[in-house]
């Protein structure tokens, strides 16, 4: 006797096949939906790890949310999160109202989500493939209730890999990309790889920052070039980008880091706070530039 088939559907798919394509296009719903009620989306990335990409993106959405802004945080960095230790939230879990899950507050105005904040023991390797990872950072865009934002800061893990990719398509109208560098040709190899990846996935690359660009003596305040000098500022040039500034390599961002606090609080020092507040002023402005560019030109 013949076995029946396992009735389809739809033409050329299982029921099985035919309900994970109805759940992926709900899910893309959701995702649009969240995205249209955020104004701004800007990815921070960088060609290899260990250049202070997080640290960089934790400062530039205190420093949005400080300037009135409203301002998500999303930590795409799966297998590394500190976004969580470095805003002081470590040890807190996220909460669901039953149809999506909050994003953690740090302030009235600026909220933060990151699988650090759904897993039991920081300690304990997450073992995942890339789709894996790809669909959590999905979920974590459409199934987050980001409610109304100004800003959308996404932290992506190092390299040019599934996450990003994810992340892109996630925002194909995105304002565009920082890249994080330090000035070490070691590091602005892999950069120019993450600019490049930005072009190729035709989204607009808002500047590169350098992170690390001199020891600052926490004594005499005396600047030392302990890699290179201004090797950020030149890769920008030669790839034709935005030099959105230089960020020094100070004992107190460190300390501040591990914390959980602010490097724009008003104990911090000067030679912390101003580098800061300047890229923020260069970022904010190259995102004006952006737009008038985009804007239609009128006959």
């Amino acid at each position: 006797m013949l076995k029946r088939k396992q009735p389809q559907a739809q033409p050329g798919l299982w029921p099985e096949q035919a309900e994970r394509q109805r759940q992926l296009e709900q899910q893309q719903q959701r995702l649009e939906a969240r995205v249209a009620r955020i104004e701004h989306e800007i990815l921070i990335i960088s060609g290899k790890g260990g250049v202070g990409k997080s640290t960089v993106a934790t400062n530039l959405a205190w420093a949005l949310a400080k300037r009135d802004f409203r301002v998500g945080l999303l930590d795409a960095d799966i297998h590394g999160p500190t976004i969580p230790l470095m805003l002081g939230l470590r040890g807190k879990r996220a909460r669901s109202d039953g149809q999506a899950l909050l994003p953690v507050a740090v302030s009235h105005n600026l909220h933060v989500m990151s699988i650090g904040f759904l897993t039991e023991d920081g300690t304990q390797p997450l073992i995942w493939r890339g789709p894996l990872r790809a669909n959590v950072i999905r979920q974590f865009i459409a199934d987050v209730a980001w409610g109304d934002l100004d800003f959308l800061i996404v932290d992506l893990p190092p390299g040019t890999g599934d996450e990003p990719l994810t992340v892109a398509q996630s925002f194909p109208d995105a304002d565009g990309a920082i890249v994080v560098t330090t000035p070490q040709e070691a590091s602005l190899s892999d950069c120019r790889k993450a600019v490049n990846f930005v072009r190729a996935v035709n989204l607009p690359v808002l500047g590169v920052i350098e992170n690390m660009s001199g020891f600052v003596c926490p004594h005499c305040g005396r600047q030392t070039d302990i890699f290179a000098q201004g090797g950020g500022q030149r890769m920008a040039a030669e790839m034709a980008v935005a030099f959105l500034g230089a960020l020094p390599l100070v004992p107190e961002i460190v300390r501040l880091g591990d914390a959980g606090k602010s490097a724009l609080s008003s104990d911090v020092s000067q030679s912390v706070r101003e580098p800061l507040e300047a890229v923020v002023g260069a970022l904010l402005d190259q995102i004006r530039l952006t737009e008038a560019a985009a804007r239609p030109v009128e006959e």
